[in-house]
């Protein structure tokens, strides 16, 4: 009877079919720093951004991955630093039963999708916490950025997966 309801577990699991979990969602690490403070608040300089995006794969088990996305935002006035905010949000997510080309789908594309407005959040939170104005960072099309690094995989002739550790790229 137990062998019964093992193998009815296992069955009643394998029907189910593919499967996407979100596991865990955290933030790996953060950072805010002002390193012109206090002259930098009464610059009149037109603010400069760069935003830095990137992600990163790792896999935890057979099933399982954790996904990190890292932003980091520096904003300059004149040629100061004005502030530098660097936020690394990370998810554990669970892929079973998918193939490796839909598992690599939904690590480039769904994953940093479900991670991205945690890190909008904290960016904002931290800047205006520092002391400057509200910013925001715009929708970033996950999908685009994964077909990108589909293409530069190509282009280099190497079939390595985002679970090997891959970036998104660069906003």
């Amino acid at each position: 009877m137990s062998d019964e309801t093992t193998n009815g577990a296992i069955a009643s699991a394998e029907a189910a079919g593919p499967a996407f979990t979100v596991e865990k969602i955290y933030v790996k690490d953060v950072s805010f720093e002002v390193p012109s403070a206090p002259a930098i608040y009464t610059e009149n300089a037109q603010p400069e951004l760069q935003l830095n995006l990137n992600q990163r794969v790792q896999r935890l088990g057979e099933n399982a991955f954790e996904v990190v996305l890292g932003v980091t935002l520096t904003c300059k006035a004149g040629d100061k630093t004005a502030y530098v905010a660097e936020v690394q949000q990370a998810g554990i997510f669970g892929l079973m039963g998918l193939d490796p080309q839909a598992v690599d789908v939904l690590l480039g594309t769904q994953c940093p999708n479900i991670l991205f407005p945690y890190v909008r959040q904290i960016v904002s939170d931290l800047v205006q916490a520092g002391g400057f104005p509200p910013f925001f960072l715009q929708p970033i099309n996950f999908e685009a950025l994964y077909a990108e690094s589909l293409r530069q995989r190509a282009a280099q002739g190497g079939d390595a997966g985002l679970a090997s550790s891959e970036p998104a790229g660069n906003a």
